[in-house]
């Protein structure tokens, strides 16, 4: 909605501010860049359910589940990478496995039926500049789509063109791909069949850059966040969560308060979503927000980057992307799981 500049904000998290280490990450990640480096602080007050990280060798971020809740896909960088690509792994840590070795990769998926993955690359667009995955005004734009098996075999290119295309998911009933395209410097939301057919624009708002897009699990409706073009790159930049349908009617703002709320993600009871906000001074916390009652509630409590949260699909698990352990000075990121079983947010009993 992977963010201060998008979900999965700029394919990376450059987590360059103040001249600490770069992460590459997503479309949503430019948001990160703006959270401050690690160091020693007062932690906030308030009482965590428990968390536990995952024990993989590097750094990680924007990590969702695979359906059957028991793997995840993220970008990451282990010793040897000469950029992010793209990774799945058990939630244990068990069967790291990279999917791509060439181009530098971004937001990435899984298809509903667990037998294949979707992500964004730029494996074949050496020819075109890099670009700046944390930055909206340079985004690469040879980021094309792609599609593999579980071990990364049988790659198949989605998208052709040179544009960025990113920030991509797949429906509930695998049918439509949902993900962000730019173009001349205007970032909109795009759906398409499963082969690249049947492209259709969803937003078309001259004002507002709209992407981290996410489906509900009903698969009827979209939810998303967008920032206003003149707001563009400024710290704590102010940022809306919105529902549209995939027919591109329903437009819903869900969000009302000002700031930055980033980054949603749906809970399988299709009730509740988590998503970041940045708290002043300089702090990124998850929270929870029940789109019935219209309550919001805080997960995160730590003065580290909390952000690219998901909810695994049996609702036991809410992955995230944390500093938590980073050394001092630096802007590493690693993935960790908090349980939230006891908050009741699973599918819908049958």
């Amino acid at each position: 909605m992977a963010d201060m500049n998008g979900r999965r904000w700029g394919i990376a998290l450059a987590m360059v501010a103040l001249g600490a280490v770069s992460l590459t990450l997503s479309g949503e990640q430019a948001q990160a860049r703006q959270a401050p480096a690690a160091t020693p602080a007062q932690e906030p007050v308030g009482q965590e359910l428990p968390v536990v990280k995952i024990p993989i060798a590097g750094q990680a971020a924007e990590g969702y589940f695979s359906p059957d809740s028991k793997s995840m896909i993220c970008n990451a960088k282990f010793e040897g990478d000469k950029e992010f690509q793209v990774y799945t792994f058990n939630i244990d840590g068990s069967q790291v496995r990279r999917i791509n070795d060439r181009g530098a990769d971004a937001c990435s998926f899984y298809y509903p039926d667990g037998k294949k993955l979707i992500w964004t690359s730029t494996r074949d667009h050496a020819d075109l500049p890099p670009g700046n995955y944390s930055d909206s005004n340079d985004y690469p734009q040879g980021a094309e789509l792609y599609s593999s098996g579980l071990e990364g075999g049988h790659v198949v290119r989605l998208t052709n063109n040179a544009m960025y295309d990113a920030e991509v998911t797949v429906s509930p009933d695998g049918k439509w791909i949902l993900f962000a395209r730019q173009t001349d410097g205007k970032l909109d939301l795009y759906r398409m069949r499963p082969d690249g057919t049947e492209l259709f624009q969803i937003t078309n708002t001259p004002e507002w850059q709209e992407g981290g897009a996410q489906w509900m699990p009903d698969g009827q409706r979209i939810i998303y966040r967008a920032w206003k073009i003149q707001d563009q790159g400024q710290r704590g930049m102010p940022m809306t969560i919105f529902t549209i349908k995939p027919d591109a009617t329903g437009l819903t703002q869900v969000t009302h308060e000002p700031g930055t709320n980033w980054a949603p993600a749906p809970a399988p009871d299709g009730r509740h979503f988590v998503f970041v906000k940045f708290l002043p001074p300089a702090n990124f916390e998850i929270f929870m927000m029940d789109m019935v009652a219209g309550t919001q509630q805080r997960l995160t409590f730590n003065n580290a980057f909390d952000g690219f949260p998901a909810i695994s699909p049996d609702g036991r698990w809410m992955g995230f992307s944390s500093s938590r352990g980073a050394q001092p000075g630096t802007r590493q990121m690693f993935m960790f799981l908090m349980d939230i079983s006891s908050l009741h947010v699973g599918p819908p009993a049958r």
